[in-house]
């Protein structure tokens, strides 16, 4: 007898499931440790927490949850539109900028149709392309970036998205500004380039391409960026894309309705005001890099240099250490699944957070 009768999509198949971060409580039963006790430097998240002022708009906010949210969160677009000097009709919102490649798959990607990516890119974007039939095209990276004349060159007739994230997720590398623009100029306007901004306001010196989505002259870029890393959010999952008009009108026929709640709305709202949150969270992110930058050249450790939140450390056998380092109470990212067995990512904590990261890891490594 068939166990499943039903017709699934074939596309199904052979789709891998992405694999987040584990989350503290599940850590703690396994382990039967207490939960208080642990860490997570796995999934890039804000080690200060959310805004305050986030928090306290939020609050205010519970008492008309009864109420559908604004569909088209008038007032976060406004504000969002004139922080980045832009209007409300080149933004797109989404529940964190997985919906809005999700978005981009329905309204590009079809069987038959050519999708870029790099060697070691952000997991979504290829279980994204298979889910639509797409054909996958993995250009192999140049010292774990992103080598993007190699991908500008991949382009053909059949090629409808490129992805590329900058700084880069896993492995925290930067693109050249001079590469990233060739590749912007040198698209045709046949394809769409998403380039994936998540981790931009990490950077002291970002490449500014907001002034190509302003004048109109790239109908087919599409900028993306987040709420989730430095303002401190992911927990309620947003995300953002930037484009021409008319692309953003294509991608909003595709949006479900109200998929932006109302505490969501309220959250992001107050967070765009705090500024005091802002530069603390870069602060401490600085900080964090270059203590764990210098502590792996003493320990003669090969890491890749980090441009966002997170730090590439090459261990050996990436699956133990990462269970090591859980016994201890320290959930960090193993790299497997990346193609990088030998590493994990650690992402940066406070600093009491890092000490006892590093103290961890020298003693599973047996450095100390």
């Amino acid at each position: 007898m068939n166990p499943n009768p039903l017709p699934l999509n074939p596309a199904l198949k052979h789709l891998p499931v992405y694999q987040p971060g584990r989350p503290i409580e599940e850590v703690a039963r396994e382990l039967g440790l207490p939960a208080h006790d642990i860490i997570k430097m796995a999934s890039n998240e804000n080690p200060l927490g959310p805004s305050p002022a986030a928090l306290k708009a939020m609050r205010q906010a519970l008492n008309h949850l009864h109420l559908y949210p604004d569909g088209n969160a008038f007032y976060l677009k406004q504000k969002l539109a004139a922080k980045l000097r832009l209007e409300p009709h080149h933004l797109i919102l989404g529940n964190g900028s997985n919906e809005i490649i999700e978005f981009v798959g329905h309204t590009l990607m079809a069987p038959g149709a050519d999708v870029i990516v790099s060697q070691y890119c952000f997991a979504i974007y290829p279980i994204i392309a298979r889910m639509f039939g797409a054909n996958l095209i993995t250009v192999p990276a140049n010292n774990y970036g992103h080598d993007l004349p190699a991908m500008r060159a991949a382009i053909n007739p059949r090629t409808r998205v490129v992805f590329v994230a900058n700084p880069n997720n896993p492995t925290g590398t930067l693109a050249p500004r001079e590469e990233v623009m060739r590749l912007v100029n040198g698209t045709p306007e046949s394809t769409l380039l998403v380039l994936d901004e998540a981790y931009i306001e990490f950077l002291q010196d970002p490449a500014d391409l907001l002034p190509l989505i302003r004048n109109g002259s790239k109908t087919n870029l599409l900028l993306m960026r987040t709420f989730s890393k430095v303002y401190g959010l992911a927990g309620l999952r947003l995300g953002y894309g930037i484009g021409h008009p008319e692309l953003i009108a294509a991608l909003e026929k595709v949006r479900q309705p109200f998929n932006i709640n109302s505490l969501v709305q309220a959250g992001a709202l107050a967070a765009l005001d705090d500024t005091e949150h802002l530069a603390n969270t870069r602060a401490n992110n600085a900080t964090g890099l270059r203590f764990f930058e210098r502590a792996f050249r003493d320990l003669k450790l090969q890491f890749v240099p980090a441009a966002a939140n997170f730090i590439l450390v090459r261990v050996g056998d990436g699956q133990r250490i990462f269970g090591e380092m859980q016994k201890r109470g320290i959930i960090t990212r193993p790299m497997a699944g990346y193609q990088l067995p030998e590493w994990i990512r650690i992402s940066v904590g406070t600093p009491q957070e890092n000490e006892r990261c590093l103290t961890a890891l020298k003693q599973v490594l047996s450095l100390d």
